[in-house]
């Protein structure tokens, strides 16, 4: 497998960057290949802005998805957005390792999606929701957060998992094409035993080299299951509400 994984967070000796040190020898050590990037150490410009652009006159109006579709067909954008890209492209896995903050992802992280996953790249070609130019490729996120499995599970206070990443499993790499692995998720990080951690290391070498049999969350799939309005077909809706709308059976 080619793997990319990105990091996200600003502590080098962090648990989140242990556990990417970690992933990047496990699938090193049984002869996958692996690219890194790690944004707080690049320093990734989270924000989008006319920066991405620089051939962009300066009395341009900027439409964002219109501008970016442009400078990706004519190779005119930012050259840290066209380097990433390029790893993703070669890329058969893409794994994020972050912490969870807020309900969801640190907005670096965030900031790589908003500025990486161009129009005419990640979308605006022609298919979306599981036919996208992403398509064949898998996802798994890589998650370390304070709360427990049971705060983060189905009947838990702070919601289900799967539910508070639904935005980044389905929203952004199902629409762009992309097959997302249930998540890896380390809970309860704020103090991890020496004893404990060599536990979630060798759940996390499991899982990274079951990437191949893993079975990908099955969303529901545009332009089959939803009409010509894209909305889901009648009898898929029977029992089901929320965002389990969306699950195939």
């Amino acid at each position: 497998m080619k793997v990319l994984i990105v990091l996200a967070h600003p502590e080098p000796r962090s648990l989140n960057a242990s556990l990417k040190d970690a992933a990047a020898g496990i699938l090193q050590r049984h002869g996958h290949e692996v690219a890194v990037t790690d944004l707080y150490r690049q320093q990734w410009e989270a924000s989008a802005g006319r920066q991405d652009f620089p051939a962009l006159p300066a009395d341009e109006r900027l439409v964002y998805s219109a501008v970016s579709k442009k400078a990706y067909l004519d190779n005119v954008q930012s050259p840290d957005i066209s380097t990433e890209q390029e790893k993703i492209k070669w890329a058969d896995v893409i794994l994020l390792q972050f912490p969870l903050w807020w309900f969801g992802m640190p907005a670096i992280l965030k900031g790589w999606i908003d500025r990486t996953f161009t129009n005419g790249f990640a979308y605006g070609t022609g298919g979306r929701y599981g036919n996208g130019t992403l398509k064949g490729k898998k996802v798994m996120l890589m998650i370390t957060t304070g709360a427990t499995a049971e705060q983060l599970g189905p009947h838990g206070i702070h919601g289900a998992i799967e539910d508070l990443m639904f935005p980044v499993h389905h929203g952004v790499f199902w629409y762009a094409g992309a097959a997302s692995l249930p998540p890896f998720v380390v809970n309860s990080a704020n103090q991890v035993s020496p004893e404990r951690y060599a536990t979630i290391l060798q759940d996390l070498e499991q899982r990274l080299l079951s990437i191949p049999d893993t079975a990908p969350i099955r969303y529901r799939i545009g332009k089959q299951d939803y009409d010509e309005k894209e909305v889901l077909q009648p009898h898929f809706v029977t029992g089901k509400s929320g965002f389990a709308l969306h699950l195939a059976d």
